[in-house]
């Protein structure tokens, strides 16, 4: 039994590390897409995962492939096409760790998975299945996870959800939003940031909870708001957590992803039903995930930022006194 499997874009993230006289860049390139990120960090907290997508039949994907197999992420679930390169994401970084993406994506080999190349088994044997929108951007994959998130819940799996809003990949802002809230409806537990609330309604990180818990049916709400920590909402209780003190970061590439892994690795882990949840459990999850998330930014990257469960534990105790 796998605690999470989640569908989507595995790809490689180039950096810029530094610039010629010219402006060229220097690129690093390092394994990403979200739901690679968040299943690094499952497994960073001792939980069991698997993936569901598809890269090129290329130098790309086998490196990915086996950067994922070295995290403990059941890789049986990828295929591997001939047809069509390994997706690439470029990333600009500012002084502050902010980015910027551009894809090669017309189309990557992510888009083009196909609902009969999926190994539902990683879905049947399953606590949790997790998708966000760049699996929803184009066809066939978009098809492919509607699909995939239904199977799921016609077997009573929890859904979580990321809207991991990227608007380059969009012809249509119109249509994202759609999507968007298309996954909402599905979900069980939700990692959401500040800024995508901004897109979707424009109101609070309070109204958008309630919103999320009354009208799309979500249980458990995590609210990133960046540099100033996390809202969280589930069960009739919600609450603030602060950043960690003391860190800068360099690359905030994946950070987002490792704290939703962290969280539901955290939430998992309890093995209860998610419906009664604590208010101090639901503080302590998001603390904790703050935590892993901020120390990834210290390092460049996605799955090669996630710290183990001890690193970020120590820091906990070390920063509490």
């Amino acid at each position: 039994m796998y605690d999470v499997t989640a569908i989507g874009e595995l790809l490689i993230d180039f950096a810029c590390k530094s610039t010629d006289e010219a402006g060229y860049p220097t690129m690093a390139a390092n394994a990403g897409g979200a739901p690679a990120n968040f299943l690094a960090a499952l497994n960073a907290c001792g939980c069991s995962t698997a993936f569901l997508g598809k890269v090129g039949e290329d130098t790309f994907g086998k490196l990915l492939i086996g950067t994922l197999k070295d995290a403990g992420i059941e890789t049986k679930g990828i295929i591997m096409d001939s047809n069509v390169f390994t997706t690439l994401a470029f990333v600009s970084i500012d002084k502050t760790g902010n980015r910027d993406f551009s894809f090669a994506r017309k189309p990557g080999a992510d888009v083009m998975l196909k609902f009969d190349e999926l190994d539902l088994s990683l879905i049947d044997n399953c606590k949790d299945f997790h998708f966000g929108t760049l699996s929803l951007t184009d066809e066939p994959v978009r098809s492919t996870t509607q699909k995939a998130v239904e199977y799921a819940k016609k077997q009573n799996k929890l859904i979580s959800f990321d809207p991991n809003l990227r608007k380059p990949l969009w012809n249509d802002l119109e249509q994202a939003k759609k999507y968007i809230l298309w996954g909402l409806s599905r979900a069980d537990i939700v990692k959401i940031s500040d800024e995508e609330i901004e897109f979707l309604w424009g109101c609070s990180k309070e109204e958008a909870a309630q919103k999320l818990h009354n009208d799309f049916g979500v249980k458990i709400v995590f609210i990133t708001l960046g540099s100033k920590g996390c809202y969280y909402s589930g069960n009739g209780n919600s609450g603030i957590v602060s950043i960690p003190r003391g860190i800068k970061p360099v690359d905030t590439t994946g950070a987002g992803d490792i704290f939703g892994g962290s969280a539901v690795g955290q939430l998992l882990k309890l093995n209860r039903d998610i419906n009664t949840i604590s208010n101090a459990e639901l503080y302590n999850i998001t603390e904790f995930a703050c935590c892993a998330a901020s120390l990834s930014t210290q390092h460049y990257g996605g799955i090669s930022s996630v710290q183990t469960i001890q690193n970020v534990k120590n820091y906990l105790e070390n920063i509490r006194g």
